[in-house]
């Protein structure tokens, strides 16, 4: 599963604490816990120069480079858990690059999920949590901005409409939040939702 949305949404702290959750309800349960661009050599290198890189990056460049890290997660890391039997919980997925690169960048998202759909091998997450929230909200949560949230309220109004889309296009796999609410009410959701597709009990007797 995934977490989903504009920067400053809350994405990072719901991968954590719903994986901790899950490993304290289900102790025989590996749950791992994933992050994009990063989770590899590879991807922490990539994850640098999306993020960090003072120089030019066109548009196209962001495409691939996302999905060279993505691919390098996918066989490194994620399909060797799945095999497992782990649970993998990831803090972003390739519906970023559909909102970001072929939304907000105006790639097209025929061509990113082309590009993506090769770098996954075809594997999308099963479940997707958007955690929708006003991106002026979610820009006035953050404490730094990398080279991507420092461009602003037009670019996170566009990835907003992004996700929209992705979530308009297929509400069975992406469940929409309201990342307005406080911590606990978005958690308990998220939480309540996750027990109900993989026919968990949510009973910690």
């Amino acid at each position: 599963m995934a977490f989903e949305g504009v920067d400053g949404a809350g994405k990072t702290v719901l991968a954590r604490i719903v994986s901790e959750a899950l490993r304290e309800r289900f102790p025989e349960l590996e749950v791992l816990q994933v992050r994009e661009p990063g989770g590899t050599s590879v991807g922490e290198k990539v994850r640098k120069i999306l993020l960090h890189w003072t120089g030019k990056v066109c548009n196209l460049a962001e495409v691939l480079l996302f999905a060279t890290g993505r691919a390098q997660l996918w066989e490194e890391v994620i399909s060797p858990a799945l095999q497992r039997g782990a649970v993998v919980i990831s803090d972003r997925s390739a519906y970023s690059s559909l909102a970001y690169q072929g939304e907000a960048r105006g790639v097209g998202a025929a061509q990113v999920w082309t590009v993506n759909n090769i770098a996954l091998q075809g594997n999308w997450p099963d479940l997707v949590f958007f955690l929708d929230v006003d991106p002026e909200v979610g820009l006035g949560r953050e404490d730094e901005h990398d080279r991507i949230s420092s461009e602003g309220l037009a670019l996170q109004e566009r990835v907003r409409e992004g996700y929209l889309k992705s979530w308009r296009a297929d509400p069975e796999r992406i469940v929409r939040i309201d990342a307005s609410k406080s911590l606990k009410e978005v958690f308990d959701e998220v939480m309540e939702i996750i027990f109900e597709r993989f026919g968990w009990h949510n009973d910690p007797s």
